[in-house]
């Protein structure tokens, strides 16, 4: 597949920077068109892991270029789910996707691998490879709030993400009112482009108080319950 790299930068916000720049963003740029009237939306992900946390160990100790696994769907809808691996080095990182059936999923959920071997997408038999080979398992659910705007110059988009949440059972994945648990306050703001990122983005994301992080849902997810 054809790895295109993107930037990707991060910044840790508080709830007060968060009405600010979300105010900022909505007088200049479009919502994402999957938010709702609120100009918002759920993002449910499941990532997966090794059984010694190869991808969470990396994480913590800032390796790069390092790879992750995860299922992803939006709001209530499981008519759409996404296989996606996400691979970053420094600030740049890229993603590829493949669009998974609800019975598929759950299959996953439920220790059945096999039927990915034998899909037609390459994606599919990568995570199969990995899951004989490493084995690779589903780890983590997190949920969690994202304000999204876009800006077709550098391909711009930029999110807020905040309340977020860790699921407590990796089988209710599918399940959008499932139980959770808060595992942070924080918010991050993520500004992502091609190329070339315009003034007037730099000008209206700056904020006296945020700070570039590299904060991590998926740590913290695990953190808060690793065992």
């Amino acid at each position: 597949m054809n790895q295109h790299y993107r930037h990707e930068l991060k910044h840790e916000i508080d709830v007060f920077d968060r009405i600010e720049i979300i105010r900022r963003l909505s007088l200049a740029l479009e919502h994402d068109p999957f938010a709702d009237e609120s100009g918002s939306y759920i993002v449910h992900s499941l990532y997966f892991d090794t059984p010694d946390d190869t991808a969470l160990q990396e994480k913590l100790d800032g390796v790069t270029p390092r790879t992750k696994f995860r299922l992803r769907y939006y709001n209530d809808n499981t008519d759409f789910i996404r296989l996606e691996k996400k691979c970053k080095s420094s600030d740049l990182s890229y993603k590829e996707s493949a669009p998974i059936t609800f019975e598929q999923c759950r299959k996953i959920l439920n220790g059945k691998w096999d039927w990915l071997k034998t899909t037609d997408h390459p994606l599919m038999r990568e995570l199969y490879a990995h899951i004989a080979t490493n084995i690779l398992r589903p780890k983590s659910v997190v949920i969690y709030r994202r304000e999204a705007f876009a800006h077709p110059a550098g391909n711009i988009r930029i999110t807020v993400d905040s309340d977020i949440k860790r699921g407590i059972l990796i089988r209710q994945f599918l399940e959008p009112y499932a139980p959770t648990v808060h595992i942070d306050g924080r918010a991050v703001l993520e500004i992502k482009y091609d190329a070339f990122l315009p003034q007037f983005i730099c000008d209206i994301t700056r904020l006296r108080h945020r700070h570039r992080t590299s904060f991590s849902k998926y740590a913290a997810s695990r953190i808060l319950n690793w065992e």
